[in-house]
């Protein structure tokens, strides 16, 4: 039977020894990395991701850079993506993506009819979490959650090297998890999610809308750690957040590891106070599970997305 993919070329089942093609496909920057069989970077390059332009415009630049980026390989190789959304399991249209412009459209199959290629497609923090645990801080761990704090807050677990997506494609969307029905408003449509109040994008909101005054988060952490009222205070209440997220998270699926991402990774705080603060909320009160810095660094997308077929 015709399945409507006749055209599309499949992977081989030999993935371990094929050349994988990675895409970090982000709101400001679409990066590829060509890796070889035994993970060695072949070839990595970037270009500003042009959602001001449009849907098409997208596709045109990874269809592009895939173009450029096999136009002297001779072996086969697969492609994974990592978007900044999920794709749905049943319609296979893009939800809930910061990069607006592709909510609605079947990106994977829009990319295989012109890559005439199978693709897979995950969310980006699903790759960020499978990267580390493949070859990053996680190597060493059998479960872990990756976390990303950022402009957003997302989240991915992977179980013994694999990802685990669940039944709808969103297992580790911690991030919008709601811990104050009153907090404010987040982009989702509910109120109150662990993003509005510990991403880098959700505390300069919030510092502005309790201040009244447009504040970089490393200008707030900076004023914090001299002292400074009121960014002192509200500094304590991100580190207090971030404990009661964490911790909640841990009672439920007790990992064997955490490793944090994203530019509010960088927080030394977040591994010494932050890890207090998450033993206040945890079910376990001594709670081994160690909270880890990432070793990827902003690799780790692009990384993870190649590992999509391993």
């Amino acid at each position: 039977m015709d399945n409507g993919r006749s055209a599309i070329k499949i992977a081989s089942v030999a993935m371990d020894s094929m050349h994988r093609i990675g895409i970090d496909l982000g709101g400001t920057k679409t990066e590829v990395a060509l890796l070889s069989p035994d993970g060695a970077v072949l070839k990595r390059d970037r270009r500003p991701t042009p959602a001001e332009q449009g849907y098409e415009a997208i596709l045109d630049t990874v269809t592009d850079l895939v173009a450029e980026t096999v136009s002297s390989l001779k072996e086969d190789y697969t492609i994974g993506i990592g978007i900044p959304g999920i794709v749905d399991a049943r319609t296979e249209l893009v939800l809930n993506a910061n990069t607006t412009i592709m909510i609605g459209h079947p990106l994977r199959k829009d990319l295989e009819a012109r890559l005439k290629r199978q693709i897979r497609v995950q969310n980006d923090a699903n790759c960020f979490a499978l990267a580390e645990a493949q070859q990053g801080a996680g190597r060493n761990y059998g479960m872990i959650f990756g976390v990303i704090m950022g402009t957003g807050c997302g989240g991915g677990i992977v179980i013994d090297k694999k990802l685990h997506g669940g039944l709808h494609g969103i297992a580790g969307e911690w991030g919008h998890v709601s811990i104050d029905p009153n907090g404010p408003q987040c982009w989702c449509g509910n109120r109150g999610c662990i993003e509005t109040f510990i991403s880098g994008g959700g505390l300069q909101k919030r510092f502005e809308s309790m201040y009244g005054e447009k504040k970089t988060v490393e200008q707030i952490v900076a004023s914090a750690r001299s002292g400074a009222a009121p960014e002192q205070e509200f500094f304590d209440r991100f580190l207090e957040d971030f404990g009661r997220a964490l911790g909640g998270l841990i009672s439920i699926l007790d990992p064997d590891a955490i490793i944090l991402g994203g530019g509010l990774s960088n927080l030394v705080e977040l591994y010494e106070e932050g890890r207090k603060r998450t033993l206040k909320y945890t079910f376990h009160k001594n709670a081994a599970t160690p909270i880890l810095r990432n070793e990827l660094g902003d690799s780790a997308g692009v990384f993870g997305a190649a590992h999509l077929w391993s």
